[in-house]
């Protein structure tokens, strides 16, 4: 078996990496670590039909041949490998643009000074003549405009340029970048802020102003990258840091940034035991006083879209629906037979129910399978109205990570609107 994983918290060239490796390595599999980053996240519950992964915890590793590791130099990076460390006849690639001294005995190394891990996978892909959607190019280069600041971080190269260039000829769409690159900031983000700038202070460094922040937070509170950069322009320093004291979990984030020509943060980072570039870092600290890394937190679908466009537009319809009494059994065949991932469960017009390929892992006996769906569907059904927004419809998804939304109109299902039906709307095309 063949496996292609990444860095814990995964951020977008992360995923990029693995995804575009799933390319070269045409027999691994997909692997990522149960942490990804929230607007990763968000990413992948629109997408997962089109971006299929395990998590290690899937995996049988006595079964692991070669490992394929993109965007990480260290085995402490990765995450539920401790099987794989000590295997003997372990074969191992690396593709990576840290130029760090790793600890992996590995047979194959790509690794560059280049501005992210999956500009050299792109620009192989171009040298292979292998063939890419317009969708993964898309998610390529939003791996490389996380990782270079949309071309403007000083770790930036020519050849970032050159696999832009090339993804943005197999039909990359930079507009949604900027969709799925936008930070959230918000009442929670404005208070932490507040805490930082009451204690701001700047300092001399050699040549260089710095100012460490420090704030205490209560459970996760994304946007903390935001939140640092922000912190940095007010205070106006060449340098700046924000160590976050999460208590309850024995915790500290640290968040650096830095200005070009000024200090490494990726390397002061790398010490703590995190990681980061020369102007962008993170590292965590536990059993200590204000610490930890954590990753850039963005929400999805904050972009201006055509208002001309409406779920009407966008939605199935005349919908397919099974009634409440059809067996388990009927309904596996029509999902076969139709292609689909679920069907709504309805009364009349009424809808009742959705039921899913998921539900079916409730199915734990043979005689179950003659069982009505009412027994194993999903009631608690999300749904839209038709004058409802396309923005506010996504977002529903994303939050419930849920694919299909029924559309209702006075009260009777009209519509349906599936993943499938986004990926029109923001690509105004579908993969093949």
């Amino acid at each position: 078996m063949e496996i292609i994983i990444t860095h814990k918290n995964a951020d977008f060239d992360a995923l990029a990496s693995v995804f575009a490796a799933t390319l070269i390595y045409k027999e691994a599999l997909a692997v990522l670590p149960k942490s990804i980053n929230p607007n990763v996240k968000a990413f992948l519950s629109l997408h997962k039909d089109l971006f299929p992964f395990k998590t290690p915890g899937d995996v049988n590793m006595h079964e692991v041949s070669r490992l394929v590791v993109v965007d990480a130099p260290h085995w402490s990076r990765l995450d539920g490998l401790k099987d794989l460390r000590d295997k003997t006849n372990l074969d191992i690639h690396i593709w990576d643009h840290h130029k760090v001294s790793g600890d992996f005995c590995a047979s194959k190394t790509c690794i560059e000074d280049v501005g992210a891990a999956v500009t050299l996978l792109s620009l192989q892909l171009k040298r292979d003549r292998i063939p890419i959607s317009p969708i993964q190019a898309t998610l390529f280069l939003a791996g490389i405009y996380e990782d270079t600041g949309s071309m403007s971080f000083p770790s930036t190269t020519a050849k970032d340029a050159r696999a832009v260039a090339f993804l943005l000829e197999q039909g990359g769409d930079l507009s949604m970048i900027k969709n799925f690159l936008r930070p959230v900031y918000g009442p929670k983000q404005k208070d932490v802020l507040f805490e930082m700038l009451k204690t701001a202070e700047r300092e001399k460094l050699d040549d260089h102003t710095v100012s460490i922040g420090t704030a205490e937070i209560e459970g996760h509170v994304p946007g903390l990258s935001l939140v640092v950069d922000m912190y940095q322009d007010i205070v106006n320093v060449d340098v700046a840091v924000g160590i976050f004291l999460e208590e309850s979990r024995d915790r500290c984030l640290v968040i650096g940034r830095s200005t070009p020509d000024t200090v490494d943060i990726g390397a002061v980072m790398q010490v703590l035991g995190g990681g980061g570039h020369p102007n962008a870092g993170s590292a965590q600290l536990r059993s200590i006083s204000l610490k930890d890394a954590a990753a850039a937190v963005f929400e999805l679908l904050k972009g201006n879209h055509s208002a001309s466009v409406k779920i009407s537009d966008l939605m199935s319809y005349p919908v397919f629906s099974v009634s409440p009494d059809k067996t388990m059994k009927e309904v596996a065949l029509l999902l076969r037979k139709k292609g689909c991932t679920g069907f709504p469960v309805t009364e009349g017009s009424k809808v009742v129910g959705i039921i899913s390929r998921r539900d079916f892992r409730k199915v734990r006996k043979e005689s179950q399978m003659n069982a009505p769906v009412k027994a194993f569907m999903s009631t608690k059904v999300q749904q839209v109205n038709l004058q409802s927004g396309i923005i506010s419809a996504v977002k529903l998804m994303v939050r419930e990570d849920i694919g299909r939304l029924p559309v209702i109109e006075e009260g009777n299902l009209i519509g349906i609107l599936t993943r499938s039906d986004t990926m029109r709307y923001y690509y105004n095309l579908l993969p093949d």
